[in-house]
């Protein structure tokens, strides 16, 4: 992927929550894409928060190799790319009421239950790459820094999330060397001959 890599797992990742409220029987548009204290966010059902993104540890000398979108070569490496790891907060959205707050428990596990069977966003939206969405079990102290981010939003149930590995890839691949097509000694006088 590009610079448009946290855009496009964001987006997925929404759809994939987004299908879960469906099929539990949310009309409309029920997620909502950012911090829990925006006033855009007021009406949703769920709410889907990117708070941290990491570097991904075993993955940071590694290079990336995707399908070429031209043949020949069949794949392209890039030797300088950015793996990272993007982590997510589901919450429920801000319920008038005690029937609406038990209602969105609803909506909550069956996203939780569609990102159990389908935990991994690959096809267009994604650029063919596949990132898999972990459940990430924070702990109390965790997850109340968490919630500290927000002193104007009262705690609601809320489950965190793993998205890994997203690419960042540079603009252009490298380029790979000349191929030696052969090697010769001649009288002491050794000799490579480079194909361009």
């Amino acid at each position: 992927m590009n610079y448009e890599a946290i855009y496009k797992v964001s987006t997925a990742f929404k759809e994939r929550v987004q299908q879960g409220y469906t099929e539990a029987g949310g009309a409309g548009n029920g997620v909502y894409v950012g911090p829990l204290d925006d006033s855009e966010a007021a009406g949703a059902r769920l709410i889907l928060f990117l708070y941290r993104v990491a570097p991904n540890p075993s993955m940071r000398n590694t290079a990336h190799t995707v399908p070429s979108p031209v043949v020949p070569p069949a794949t392209v490496t890039y030797a300088d790319s950015l793996a990272l790891d993007l982590y997510y907060l589901l919450t429920l959205g801000d319920a008038a009421g005690e029937s609406a707050d038990l209602e969105q428990l609803k909506f909550l596990g069956s996203a939780m239950h569609v990102l159990q069977r389908e935990p991994l966003l690959t096809g267009v939206g994604v650029d063919h790459e596949a990132v898999k969405l972990t459940l990430d079990p924070l702990g109390n102290e965790d997850m109340s820094r968490l919630w500290a981010l927000f002193p104007t939003v009262n705690y609601r149930t809320s489950v965190a999330y793993l998205a890994s590995p997203v690419w960042i890839d540079p603009r252009t691949p490298d380029v790979p060397a000349a191929a030696v097509i052969g090697d010769r000694l001649d009288a002491g006088h050794r000799e490579r001959v480079w194909q361009p």
